[in-house]
C-alpha cells in the first residue's frame, strides 16, 4: 500500500465513554496504518479517560491530552491540532465511526484530484447503530458555495497541510468545524467531494447540532469574527441565502432517505 504520509486524526472527548470505544475501534481498524489519533478530553465527569487510557497503553499512535478546565469542543480540537505531527488533519468526533477503508481511499482521492481538502458521503446512524439515511456530498464545494451552507460532514473533512499549514478553529463555542473549513478553502481555494460514504455520524437526542435555534447567533458571528462581515451584511447574508439554502438541503434529504 502507498503511505502518502502521517494523518494526524482530531478527536475531542467529552462525556463520550458509551460511545468513544467504537471510535477508537474505527481508527484502529483502519487500512491505511500510517496515522496518530490525538483526543483531547475536555475535563469528562464519566469513566471516558479510563476508556481511553485503555487504548493509549495498547497502541502508540493513540495519545490523551487532558484539558485543565472545561472550554469547549473547538479549544479541544485546536489543543489537538498543535500536538498534530501529519501532514493530513483529518477529524472523527468521539461518537462517530469510519469505514475501516476511509483514510486509504480518500488519501488516494486526493492524490488523483490534486486537492488540498476532501470530504466524503456519509451514513447517519441513532445511538443503538441503527442506519437511519445516508447524506451525499457534492463533487465541489468552494468558500462561496459554503457560505450558503455547510455541506461537508465534518467527520470526512481532511486537509493537506503542505502549502497551506495548520488551520485552527476561532474562538467560539459552537460552529467552529464550519468556520474551519470556511478557513481552509480561503487558502486552498476548494474542497473535492468523494461520492462513496465512508463514515457513520451519530444522531443524539439533545446534541447540541440537533438543537438549530441555538445556533443560529453562531453561525451569524462566524461571518463576522472569521470573514470580517459587517453585522449587516452577516445578518441579512445569513436570513435570505443561508436559511434558504440550507431548507433546500433539508428537504431533499428528506425526500431521499424516505
Amino acid at each position: 500500500m502507498k503511505d502518502y504520509g502521517l494523518v494526524s486524526i482530531i478527536t475531542p472527548s467529552y462525556n463520550c465513554a458509551e460511545f468513544i470505544k467504537e471510535t477508537i475501534e474505527s481508527i484502529i481498524s483502519q487500512s491505511y496504518t500510517n496515522w496518530e489519533l490525538l483526543i483531547t478530553d475536555d475535563c469528562s465527569t464519566d469513566n471516558s479517560c479510563d476508556v481511553i487510557g485503555n487504548y493509549v497503553r495498547k497502541d502508540p499512535r493513540i495519545k490523551l491530552i487532558r484539558l485543565q478546565s472545561n472550554s469547549g469542543a473547538g479549544v479541544a480540537r485546536n489543543t489537538s491540532i498543535e500536538e498534530a505531527k501529519g501532514r493530513f488533519i483529518a477529524f472523527c468526533d468521539s461518537d462517530d465511526r469510519w469505514f475501516p477503508d476511509k483514510l486509504e481511499k480518500q488519501l488516494a482521492f486526493m492524490e488523483a484530484k490534486n486537492c488540498k481538502m476532501s470530504h466524503t458521503s456519509y451514513l447517519t446512524c441513532d445511538e443503538a447503530d441503527k442506519i437511519t439515511g445516508i447524506v451525499v456530498c457534492r463533487k465541489r464545494e468552494t468558500l462561496e458555495s459554503m457560505c450558503k451552507d455547510d455541506k461537508m460532514g465534518f467527520l470526512t473533512v481532511m486537509y493537506d497541510t503542505n502549502g497551506i499549514g495548520k488551520v485552527y478553529m476561532p474562538k467560539l463555542r459552537k460552529r467552529q468545524d464550519w468556520a474551519l473549513k470556511l478557513k481552509v478553502l480561503e487558502k486552498c481555494g476548494h474542497a473535492c467531494g468523494m461520492k462513496e460514504p465512508l463514515a457513520y455520524y451519530r444522531k443524539r437526542v439533545g446534541s447540541i447540532s440537533n438543537n438549530k435555534r441555538s445556533l443560529v447567533k453562531y453561525n451569524i458571528a462566524v461571518y463576522q469574527e472569521v470573514l470580517g462581515w459587517s453585522k449587516w451584511k452577516s445578518n441579512l447574508y445569513f436570513y435570505f441565502r443561508f436559511m434558504p439554502t440550507h431548507i433546500t438541503k433539508l428537504i431533499f434529504l428528506r425526500y431521499l432517505n424516505k
